[in-house]
């Protein structure tokens, strides 16, 4: 439980940390290059908190199941779709706040902790991940093709490497199955940064 009282501070400090500019490596502009498009899609959901808190609850959650690195994929692979359709016109009103509320429902889903049906989790998996993605697709929207796919190959490989490595930390720190004291206490860290978040978007900075 050290452990878990550990990680648990650490999502309360990040929770009270300014978000980066637009979540943007690129100081709001659209990436031009392959290069810039690669770096803004490894960095994007890193400097990201409330992104970054998606990643980790997705990974915690789908630890409790056998199929936990299908489903972390699944996820992954909604947000790029989720990009996708940013990037080819669609409109999604307040995608900034359903964001914040769908980190925000994540983390209540840790703290009140069932496991899920495998198909439940990767409908909502899926859900969180096109309201991400779609998110994200604002830094790259107007790009050109090879920015865009560079951009959306740093996405994957991240994303994946996060959720999957929170799925095997978890797992490895709760053997020989899915402790939920450590879930809840990470759920409530995150809760704390989807309100921010949510927060933010209500009273927006002067």
């Amino acid at each position: 439980m050290r452990r878990a009282a550990q990680y648990f501070a650490a999502l309360v400090a990040l929770s009270a940390a300014p978000p980066a500019a637009a979540h943007h490596l690129m100081g709001g502009s659209t990436p031009s290059t392959f290069a810039q498009g690669l770096l803004s899609g490894l960095g994007h959901p890193i400097i990201g908190l409330d992104h970054f808190a998606a990643v980790v609850a997705v990974g915690c959650l789908a630890a409790a199941h056998r199929a936990a690195v299908t489903l972390a994929i699944g996820f992954v692979l909604a947000m790029i779709a989720g990009v996708a359709l940013h990037v080819r016109g669609a409109t999604v009103p307040n995608a900034d706040a359903l964001v914040a509320a769908s980190v925000i429902a994540l983390g209540v889903l840790m703290l009140r902790w069932r496991t899920m049906a495998p198909g439940a989790a990767l409908a909502l998996f899926a859900l969180t991940g096109l309201i991400h993605g779609y998110a994200l697709g604002e830094s790259i929207y107007g790009a050109e093709p090879s920015p865009l796919y560079a951009y959306l190959g740093g996405l994957a490989v991240v994303q994946s490497v996060v959720a999957i490595a929170v799925v095997r930390v978890v797992r490895r720190v709760t053997e020989p199955r899915v402790e939920p004291g450590l879930l809840r206490l990470i759920g409530a860290g995150i809760v704390g940064i989807g309100l921010s978040a949510l927060m933010q978007q209500i009273i927006p900075a002067a």
